[in-house]
């Protein structure tokens, strides 16, 4: 019982932090901003990046270990549909990613032109990330569930 409240509040509190991160970036990389901007955001991106392992590791342990049987996630397309959401934004975080990662080091006032596609890429993140919760709810309430045949 212990570990099932322990794993599940990480998840919860991990996805906060993840929300927290991306929403950060969404509001700092606009237009051209200087690097100590940019820093930030890659900052952000490490917290965003840890959180992210976080999820996985204790959206794993929820599957396979506590809480309910695995086959009541295993057999869900919704489920299924998480998963690859979660996969998407995980491929659409590296273009982000790769930007902050070579656009840190410099002159902290030097000024940064942040492209459209780093722009739309977060954008793209966080309405993924926001459709989440509602499948989330939807496993929870069985839908999606095959329908046993008697």
């Amino acid at each position: 019982m212990t570990d099932d409240l322990i794993i599940r509040y990480l998840h919860f509190v991990s996805i906060f932090i993840l929300v927290a991160a991306v929403l950060g970036q969404h509001l700092i990389l606009r237009g051209t901003i200087t690097r100590a901007l940019v820093g930030k955001a890659q900052r952000l991106d490490i917290a965003y990046a840890i959180s992210v392992v976080v999820v996985l590791g204790t959206g794993l342990l929820q599957w396979l270990v506590v809480g309910k049987p695995a086959d009541f996630y295993s057999s869900n397309p919704v489920f299924h549909t998480k998963l690859t959401l979660f996969l998407v934004i995980g491929l659409v975080s590296v273009y982000p990613s790769v930007y902050l990662g070579k656009n840190r080091k410099g002159e902290p006032e030097e000024l940064v032109t942040i492209p459209r596609g780093i722009v739309w890429s977060v954008r793209v993140e966080l309405l993924i990330i926001f459709l989440m919760p509602l499948l989330a709810t939807l496993m929870a309430r069985g839908i999606g569930i095959p329908l046993l045949k008697e």
